[in-house]
């Protein structure tokens, strides 16, 4: 069962950057999917990205695309998101999550991390 930490969240300014981190124990990090997602206070998490096991294919959510960039090291058993141009609307608490398949990237993740907060102010 692979463990995740996340980090790299914090307090910015709207049009600011910030990078998040996730990292993952174990030694078979490359056989598994990543995503991003996010829950802000009221409302329901909701999927941001998400990166093959590979990293060949990427998904973004319709809100995010352009701004946000989702990467990964796979020496380094690192999943990373890349947040610029950031908006109000984007504070929330951001989780890290893993699967052991590259099928239907955009739910169905049964490994979570405790999450990360990102407030972004106007």
């Amino acid at each position: 069962q692979v463990q995740l930490v996340e980090s790299g969240g914090g307090l910015v300014q709207a049009g600011g950057s910030l990078k998040l981190s996730c990292a993952a124990s174990g030694r078979t990090f490359g056989t598994y999917a990543m995503g991003w997602f996010r829950q802000a206070p009221g409302k329901e998490r909701e999927f941001v990205a998400a990166i093959s096991q590979t990293g060949r294919r990427t998904y973004y959510a319709d809100s995010v695309r352009g701004r946000f960039t989702i990467s990964r090291d796979n020496a380094k058993n690192t999943v990373y998101l890349q947040m610029n141009s950031l908006k109000p609307e984007d504070t929330a608490v951001y989780y890290c999550a893993a699967k052991r398949t590259d099928f239907d990237l955009l739910r169905n993740y049964p490994y979570w991390g405790q999450g990360t907060q990102v407030t972004v102010s106007s």
